[in-house]
């Protein structure tokens, strides 16, 4: 079972950027698809992003395109969500997600069967 450690995060004024990355503790998920799912406050889990195995194949959600962008990083093991743009209305938990069935990208939440611990964004008006 891959363990995924994630950092970065915080607090942020509409308009600005932060950047989010994760790796893994023990096991790599080295060949999988990575992406990032987040919970809003009072709210459900929404799909964001998702890369391929090779960093090469990125999805996303039409509310974060133009502004986000997910990289990864083959030889350290990273993925990485950088945000810009950021608005009152991505406030949200940011959870690290790995698809140990497939190295290509979903946009479904429910194929994403290993989380982080998730990492608080808050972006105030």
């Amino acid at each position: 079972q891959v363990q995924l450690v994630e950092s970065g995060g915080g607090s942020v004024q509409a308009g600005g950027s932060l950047s989010l990355s994760c790796g893994t503790s023990g096991r790599t998920f080295r060949g999988y698809a990575v992406g990032w799912l987040r919970q809003p406050p009072g709210k459900e889990r929404e799909f964001v992003a998702a890369i391929d195995y090779s960093g090469r194949d990125a999805v996303y959600a039409d509310f974060v395109k133009g502004r986000f962008t997910i990289i990864r990083d083959t030889g350290s093991n990273t993925v990485t969500l950088q945000m810009k743009s950021l608005k009152p209305e991505d406030t949200a938990v940011y959870y690290c997600v790995v698809d140990q069935d497939s190295g290509k990208p979903s946009t479904l939440s429910s194929d994403f069967e290993t989380w982080g611990q998730g990492t608080q964004v808050t972006v105030s008006s």
